[in-house]
């Protein structure tokens, strides 16, 4: 149970599309907005878990059509964003957007995002620690999850609006950017690496 936490607390907190994009919602448009978009992040988030564990994920990824469809989505939403962070030159924009983002979006963003289905995938099909007792350890992975993922997105949205109070130096925001958008495109690698 322990790995599975400390798991679940690695996989969450390391740059994807959902943290980032949590933090530019915050940066950008502030906090009511960025509760919107993780509310619809959690939810999706919750749904592709649903979907993992009940078969549904694997039944869609086993069309390969669909499955190619979804991962040239990801992908190139994925290098999208990577894109607009590393153009970004020395002003910081975790991922800045000009209308503002809300319930819907950060529910569609998980629908695509390759690292939701990768780390749900890992979560429900490993770390066993409950034996036989398969809907239990599955609700108590789903407990552990959600209060672990709740508090680590919050995060991220409040750095979000607190980064963009910085002044930092021209030559450190352009240090994050690049940053930032390699995590991106290492979750883009991993993603197609888990998806393969």
């Amino acid at each position: 149970m322990l790995s599975f936490s400390i798991a679940v607390f690695l996989l969450i907190i390391t740059p994807g599309p959902g943290v980032l994009s949590t933090a530019g919602v915050g940066a950008a448009f502030g906090k009511r907005a960025g509760f919107q978009y993780v509310t619809g992040l959690f939810v999706g988030n919750n749904l592709v878990a649903l979907a993992v564990v009940s078969g549904l994920a694997a039944i869609i990824f086993s069309v390969p059509a669909v499955r190619n469809v979804m991962l040239v989505l990801s992908i190139i939403y994925l290098c999208y964003l990577a894109f607009r962070i590393a153009s970004a030159g020395a002003k910081i924009a975790i991922i800045e957007a000009e209308k503002q983002p809300g319930f819907l979006s950060g529910l569609a963003l998980q629908a695509i995002n390759p690292k939701a289905y990768a780390v749900n995938t890992t979560f429900f099909t490993g770390f066993a620690f409950a034996g036989d007792a398969l809907l239990e350890e599955t609700i108590i992975k789903f407990i552990t999850l959600n209060a672990i993922w709740v508090p680590v997105h919050l995060l991220w949205l409040y750095a979000g609006i607190k980064v963009k109070e910085m002044e930092l130096a021209p030559a450190i925001q352009f240090r994050v950017n690049m940053l930032m958008a390699t995590a991106m495109l290492v979750v883009v690698g991993l993603a197609l690496y888990n998806l393969l």
